[in-house]
């Protein structure tokens, strides 16, 4: 946890950071919203691919999310190495973005940060993973938000029951 803020910060990655991981931040963003924790989690997202730096999330996503009342606003970014001192955890969405983060970790330690999305969706048995839908129609972005929901909801209950605040 951040001893500056007393936060716990939470980091989403995925590839260009322009679909997945700015929705997985959009809905927890409003899960931490509903749920009263502003004040004790914060939340990112970046991308291990640079190539989208700066661009908002895909204009497919943004409306994809829009519908289901999410604003996702982020400016695309690339991870850093600070980045891995900086969050408690950072959640890869595919296996490829959890390899990625895994060789860039820096130590045992950082690396112990990286967990994939995947283990928290619970609702869809199939998925052990949040598809990236980029290449995909309409069905791929309402699919991603339908997992992300999931996922994210038990990622939340998993960051409250370890009790995280308090370490």
């Amino acid at each position: 946890m951040d001893k500056k803020s007393d936060k716990y910060k939470l980091l989403f990655v995925c590839l260009g950071n322009i679909c997945r991981s700015p929705a997985a931040e959009g809905v927890m963003l409003r899960l931490i919203d509903e749920r009263n924790l502003a004040d004790r989690i914060s939340v990112d997202s970046a991308g291990t691919y640079g190539g989208h730096a700066g661009s908002l999330p895909d204009n497919r996503m943004r409306i994809h999310a829009r519908r289901r009342g999410y604003e996702l606003t982020h400016r695309s970014r690339r991870i850093t190495g600070d980045d891995f001192v900086n969050f408690d955890l950072i959640v890869g969405m595919d296996a490829g973005n959890v390899y990625s983060l895994r060789e860039m970790a820096a130590s045992p330690e950082e690396a112990r940060k990286i967990v994939p999305m995947g283990q928290f969706i619970r609702q869809f048995p199939h998925y052990d993973h949040v598809p990236d839908p980029y290449y995909e129609g309409s069905e791929g972005f309402e699919l991603v938000l339908d997992l992300l929901e999931d996922a994210c909801e038990a990622l939340l209950d998993y960051i409250l029951k370890n009790d995280f605040f308090t370490k």
